[in-house]
């Protein structure tokens, strides 16, 4: 469905993009990614694909876990380009058009993260990754009046062609070693022959770390914070959700076919890296006034939790993994929506009109002015703080629970402190917004030493869509504690599928 609504897009932007608004094919994309997603849920039947369904002569498998993710990755990614069409107004005096291209680029990186997750064999597996990656480059680049999105999107493309080159690297190896391709021949071969174990553990390992680095896990992740700051919030938006789903669940589900025996360096690594982003996440997001920034790190600092989930590889640690991810890229999305929502109430003048909330000042007295967005965001940061009763305390309890059980106690303790340190810094966003006094006009100086006059008049109407997406997605991070069981229940009936089919 998606293949094919990709080759239709191309073919009706390339010839009626001139008479047709570009906002139209916004709207047709939303349609055709809810659409597939009430396709996938049609076709999610687990005693069907429970053991997996192979496709293209096994270069693809299909099973309860890939259809269920991809029904989420569809149903945000409709989430994300409504916010794309609800930013167009984000600066008193320029509109920022949807760019007609937007859209199917868009298309184009879900093709790749469907693919991904459903890769079965090293061939599809990289092909799916650089379909993916090329989309997300251009989309960082789309906005051409942009400065720093263009610098921004020149450093993702070479930094992100290096971590593409060490998974070829390491693929290239593991053909050469082994002679296969197949992610299920290669743990046959592993499993019942005296095959060179660490020859194969390298080709893995060099794999892991470019995939890490997709996902701005420490070390890796020196790229993030200047990219994400630098591009569109709302392409911001994308890069710091959708990407790293599908990466996090092909990791999940490469790891069954790799990891053997007593081989450790799976572990191992997922573990470094697991403790060196909830600290990096931690301690660099203490530092921070531009509000892209501080949520860089904040995602880097989650992904630390979910890497530590990936690690113990355990029923309780891979349903942790699954009811983390959910929760929170519905919460971040969220923040976003929220940011893009004050931007167009406030009319900034002064600043890039591509990102009009940089600055955390920005946001001074924001709660007198908009009371409800506000609260929202307040909401939304408290669950990333992991302050109960919210749903981001759960997530983090269940990876904590999952840790302690496993034996990780110095992790776990790891992770409770730096949950409390990176506290600070959602709280020094929340007192700015609810208890500095609201100013018309505040000045910060820039990174050229020069000084811009932030803010402006508190003006527009929220769209009705960006309302409901807002309303909704805080009321379920409140009111998860009453009703848990559909979300809890399924990620325990995946989690049961990937363990026991």
């Amino acid at each position: 469905m998606v293949l094919f609504s990709v080759l239709t897009m191309i073919l009706a932007i390339a010839l009626f993009s001139l008479r047709i608004p570009a906002i139209y094919f916004n709207r047709i994309t939303i349609i055709i990614l809810l659409y597939s997603a009430l396709l996938s849920y049609n076709t999610l039947y687990t005693d069907l694909v429970s053991s997996g369904v192979g496709l293209f002569g096994g270069l693809f498998q299909v099973t309860a876990i890939t259809q269920s993710i991809d029904v989420f990755i569809y149903l945000l990614g409709a989430l994300v380009l409504l916010l794309g069409e609800n930013s167009t107004l984000v600066s008193k005096g320029k509109k920022l058009s949807v760019l007609a291209e937007y859209p199917l680029i868009a298309l184009l990186s879900v093709l790749g993260m469907s693919s991904l997750i459903s890769s079965s064999d090293l061939v599809s597996m990289f092909l799916s990754i650089e379909l993916q990656s090329f989309a997300v480059y251009i989309l960082a680049t789309i906005y051409r009046e942009s400065e720093s999105a263009t610098a921004a999107g020149l450093k993702y493309f070479l930094l992100g062609s290096l971590s593409s080159a060490l998974i070829l690297l390491g693929s290239s190896l593991l053909y050469g070693f082994t002679g296969l391709t197949s992610f299920e021949g290669l743990y046959m071969l592993c499993s019942t022959t005296t095959t060179n174990h660490a020859a194969i553990e390298i080709s893995v390992l060099l794999m892991v770390v470019g995939l890490l680095f997709k996902v701005s896990a420490a070390p890796f992740h020196n790229w993030a914070p200047d990219v994400y700051d630098g591009v569109p919030t709302v392409v911001t938006t994308w890069l710091t959700t959708m990407p790293k789903i599908s990466f996090l669940v092909f990791i999940l589900e490469f790891q069954g076919f790799t990891q053997l025996g007593n081989w450790s360096s799976w572990t191992y690594l997922l573990l470094i890296s697991s403790l060196l982003s909830l600290v990096v996440g931690t301690v660099g997001g203490l530092a921070q006034y531009r509000i892209k920034r501080l949520l860089t790190f904040s995602t880097i600092s989650h992904v630390g939790f979910l890497l530590l989930a990936l690690a113990i590889n355990s029923e309780e640690s891979v349903e942790s993994f699954l009811f983390y991810l959910i929760q929170y890229s519905l919460t971040n999305v969220n923040v976003f929506f929220i940011l893009i929502a004050f931007g167009y109430l406030l009319q900034t003048k002064g600043l890039s009109p591509y990102s009009p909330i940089q600055y955390i000042n920005q946001l001074k007295g924001q709660f007198q002015a908009n009371p409800l967005l506000g609260l929202s965001l307040a909401i939304c940061l408290f669950s990333m703080a992991g302050i109960p009763p919210l749903v981001g305390f759960f997530g983090k309890q269940m990876v904590l629970y999952a840790a302690t059980h496993n034996g990780n106690f110095f992790l776990a303790l790891v992770a409770v402190v730096v949950s409390v340190v990176s506290a600070a810094y959602y709280l020094r966003v929340i007192k700015v917004i609810h208890f500095d006094p609201l100013n018309v006009t505040e000045t910060v100086e820039t990174n050229n030493g020069s000084s811009n006059n932030i803010g402006g008049s508190v003006s527009g109407v929220l769209t009705t869509s960006s309302s409901l997406v807002i309303a909704t997605i805080t009321l379920l991070l409140i009111f998860f504690i009453l009703n848990p069981s559909p979300l809890l229940n399924s990620v325990h009936l995946l989690t049961l599928n990937l363990f026991y089919w």
